[in-house]
């Protein structure tokens, strides 16, 4: 069943298809261009309800930082626009319609548009790995780093009691595939973390750990170039971070990782910040496109698509300093390309020329652990404490609301005079399934049998209330 949402009349309606970079600033910039155009409505489709602010991801997932302080409700951020929260099931430029899918309970809707603007970012590319996508942990969303930080704890709980040297081994190795900016970031702080938390941990010591950074170039970093690779790499060295070059992870089973120099690896964790792929919807659009992103314009529109625009890593934006080439799909230049769109749209709508896109990086920034970064910075390397100062400082900066700042820069001051929280908090899966015994100890259809996901908890009478197996998927529930 799909319903038709019917605009409000003799409106212009602007959907904008994303809530990363690209798309929320884009939002924003639109409600302030259009704040006294009445006759103009915004819709924003997201999967989520807030905007995750993805360079502090990584200090979730080693604990330096609150779950929700790096994320922003749309609904605050964008207080002029509609947000729909699902998921865009189909594009239909032809017919200037948008389908989307707002659970599985509820019918389909479809909305009409005048201005669209895709902005879907990317997905985690597996290049069809073995055992990649059911194993690895990825690094794109926030769920991602909640799960990897409990992992992580849960490894160390079972390998503090665990009497196999074997098993505890491989539950004491991370892996982290990728040496760009979120393989190198994750590697570090993860080190950090498992390194620090050792102390509450008294069965384990350092000698045990195994952190190993796979990356199949010559040197880690090369957006920052050799020298500040080599540095990176000498310091995560020095704090006890295997770095192995000029090798691929090949597959992946329960218990080890496989590289394609022959080497196999034992361990149960993997972390896989190696590729990404535009969202699968891009493919079925009929519209040119480079490298599986939508090539536009110099204006950010979709050629022969009036009124379509793109931006964000869905997109392949042209150089127009550089011919042939493309700017690269970073936060710094979607924000830049959220707010040219959003300028091009409201020139649109009032008759007005349209203004070109052209951005000159400014800096690039990377945190590598123990209050240290590295940093290129308008042509000038940095490196050290001060290279790291800068990362906090102009992230700080760029963190949307006053409120979020305010709670980040405490929660950095806390993790100087505190140690880091153990506590093993993850997300679940699925929870459809949890049903509670009544109070006369029957259940609904299992005969004492309750699921919890695809788990399942075997009830029974016991003198204290109600027991459960040791080994069952109540202490998964638990963790």
């Amino acid at each position: 069943m799909i319903v038709r949402v019917t605009r409000r009349r003799r409106k212009k309606r602007i959907v904008i298809l994303g809530g990363g970079f690209g798309g929320v600033y884009a939002a924003i910039h639109l409600e302030k261009l259009m704040a006294r155009q009445s006759a103009v409505e915004i819709c924003l489709v997201s999967r989520d309800n807030f905007f995750l602010f993805t360079p502090m991801l990584h200090e979730i997932a080693a604990s330096d930082l609150e779950i929700t302080n790096i994320v922003n409700p749309l609904r605050k951020l964008l207080r002029k626009v509609d947000v729909l929260v699902g998921d865009v099931n189909q594009i239909d430029l032809r017919n200037k319609q948008v389908l989307i899918s707002r659970g599985h309970r509820k019918p389909l809707q479809k909305f009409d548009y005048d201005h669209l603007v895709i902005a879907l970012g990317s997905t985690t590319n597996f290049y069809d790995l073995p055992g990649l996508a059911e194993l690895a942990v990825p690094m794109k969303s926030l769920r991602d780093a909640i799960q990897l930080r409990g992992q992580i704890l849960r490894y160390l709980e079972e390998a503090n009691s665990e009497g196999d040297p074997a098993e505890r081994q491989s539950s004491l190795t991370f892996v982290v595939a990728g040496g760009g900016f979120a393989g190198v970031e994750t590697v570090a702080a993860l080190n950090d973390f498992v390194r620090e938390a050792l102390r509450f941990y008294p069965n384990l010591c350092e000698d045990m750990l195994r952190i190993i950074l796979v990356h199949s170039g010559p040197a880690i970093l090369p957006e920052l170039g050799e020298s500040l690779g080599r540095y990176t790499e000498k310091v995560l060295a020095r704090r006890g971070v295997e770095v192995r070059l000029k090798t691929r992870v090949k597959s992946v089973t329960e218990g080890k990782v496989f590289l394609t120099d022959g080497v196999s690896i034992p361990s149960r964790t993997l972390v896989w910040t190696a590729g990404t792929v535009p969202s699968p919807i891009i493919s079925s659009l009929p519209c040119a496109k480079e490298r599986g992103r939508l090539l536009v314009n110099q204006f950010l529109g979709v050629p022969d698509w009036p009124n379509v625009w793109a931006v964000g890593d869905c997109a392949f934006v042209p150089d127009i300093r550089n011919p042939g080439k493309s700017h690269p799909p970073t936060a710094q230049h979607a924000i830049r390309e959220g707010k040219v769109v959003a300028q091009n749209i409201a020139a649109v709508l009032s008759g007005r020329p349209l203004k070109l896109f052209s951005f000159r990086t400014i800096g690039l920034l990377a945190s590598i652990g123990r209050r240290m970064g590295v940093a290129r910075i308008l042509g000038f390397n940095s490196s050290g404490f001060f290279a790291w100062w800068m990362w906090r400082t102009v992230y700080l900066s760029k963190l949307p609301g006053l409120d979020k700042k305010v709670r980040v820069a405490f929660d950095w001051t806390l993790d100087l005079l505190f140690p880091k929280d153990v506590c093993a908090v993850h997300d679940l899966d699925q929870r459809r399934d949890f049903r509670w015994p009544d109070h006369a100890g029957n259940t609904s259809g299992n005969n004492g049998d309750h699921e919890i996901g695809s788990a399942q908890l075997n009830w029974r009478e016991c003198p204290g209330g109600i027991d459960v197996d040791r080994d069952n998927a109540l202490e998964r529930f638990l963790l």
